[in-house]
């Protein structure tokens, strides 16, 4: 009997947590527009303000799976709705352009931060090369709504977007490999690439597969049978293609971006949803993606050690310093270089090497690596947080700026 009763009271007070992250993002959704700042940056110093280590109203210390879920499927969802910004026929214009990026541009921006954490902060290699891969990846989530009102040369928007998804994706598969390595304390190069390349693989084939039959059984082909339950097919389709894709040893992350993928290239694969559906879909899928921005960014804002986050303040600078203004540019150049075909000006290189804001995937996997106590993980979060305030203060609310300057507005 009291044992129900502990489940029930712990029952209790996970709604009201929920709750209180809703009502928490609400609250800075409203102040992000407001002040005019992007909506992440708000969440998190909120989640630092309603953490532990002010008021304690929201504390996801007791509840670890609920903190895992809103990590994991949160994370996946994102990746799925970033996939959907991505259009094939655009993409195929660009796609060397795109693919670099989003492979040897996120490879050599993981070395080249990795090198500077291993100068500043002498820390192990496996642990350098782990926080450079976390934050090497840009941030669909951010990206897509500042984009949404710059009207961006349409070759450059889905350049960067896609960009965005798919080195986020990447980005995530190296993460959990050097997690993996880390915990195992065994590393060997050509078995690391092996799983690399596997959990691509099956994280692909396990998002074409689940991305198609979604899609086919929402649509209004003579099988869609479940054409008005379009919304919800779509978070289902993020939780099997993710949940499968792990089972297999495969990513995830990959498989849901992949999902995505399909789902908003339907038309190419000859399947149309009834109009109603799919605008209830869009709606659907925003409030949800929106929920699960909210959810992350205050959960990781209440996981922050401020002692940590001031101490390693000056180095963690540094760290954005590198990223921002010699990873960046060096990644720009040397991945829009070989595509010939693209014909990408001097002022669209600019602007790429100025658009990368860090978000919501390395905020993800930042909160993880808290959760394991993996070592040096509280400077792991500190550089993390601090990439994500900077990247975010400086160059998402400059964008329109940078644009203008650089002639590649519409």
């Amino acid at each position: 009997m009291n044992e129900l009763s502990g489940a029930t009271i712990s029952a209790n007070e996970l709604l009201l947590l929920l709750g209180v992250i809703g009502i928490v993002g609400i609250i800075g959704g409203w102040v992000s527009k407001k002040i005019k700042v992007p909506d992440v940056v708000v969440y998190l110093l909120l989640g630092i303000v309603a953490g532990p280590i002010f008021f304690n109203v929201i504390n996801v210390s007791s509840f670890p799976v609920a903190n895992e879920i809103i990590l994991s499927f949160g994370s996946a969802f994102i990746l799925y709705e970033g996939g959907h910004e991505i259009k094939l026929r655009v993409l195929s214009q660009v796609k060397w352009t795109v693919a670099l990026l989003a492979t040897v541009g996120v490879v050599i921006s993981m070395l080249i931060v990795a090198g500077g954490v291993y100068l500043v902060f002498g820390a192990p290699i496996s642990i350098c090369l782990l926080l450079g891969a976390m934050i090497a990846s840009t941030d669909p989530a951010s990206l897509i709504p500042v984009f949404s009102q710059i009207p961006i040369f349409n070759k450059l928007r889905q350049t960067v977007i896609s960009e965005s998804a798919f080195n986020d994706a990447v980005g995530a598969i190296l993460v959990t490999t050097l997690i993996s390595v880390i915990v195992s304390n065994e590393f060997t190069f050509s078995k690391s690439f092996f799983q690399l390349i596997i959990m691509i693989v099956i994280g692909t084939l396990i998002g074409v597969t689940t991305g198609l039959i979604a899609e086919a059984v929402s649509s209004e082909k003579s099988y869609g049978i479940f054409s008005e339950f379009g919304p919800i097919i779509s978070v289902l389709a993020v939780i099997f293609a993710y949940e499968i894709a792990e089972r297999l040893h495969g990513s995830g992350y990959m498989a849901a971006f992949i999902a995505g993928l399909v789902s908003g290239n339907k038309k190419q694969f000859g399947l149309w949803a009834p109009e109603e559906s799919f605008v209830s879909s869009v709606h659907f899928r925003e409030n949800i993606a929106t929920l699960s921005r909210m959810a992350i960014f205050i959960v990781l804002g209440t996981r922050i050690d401020l002692a940590s986050l001031l101490r390693y303040a000056l180095p963690s600078l540094i760290i954005v310093a590198i990223l921002m203004f010699v990873a960046r540019p060096l990644v720009v150049l040397i991945c829009t270089f070989p595509d010939k075909k693209a014909h990408w000006t001097r002022n669209e290189i600019f602007f790429m090497m100025w658009v990368r804001e860090t978000g919501v995937i390395p905020a993800a996997l930042s909160s993880m690596v808290v959760s394991m106590k993996l070592p040096g993980y509280e400077m792991i979060s500190s550089v993390v947080f601090m990439t994500i305030l900077v990247t975010l203060l400086l160059q998402a609310s400059t964008t329109k700026w940078v644009a203008k300057k650089l002639k590649v507005l519409e």
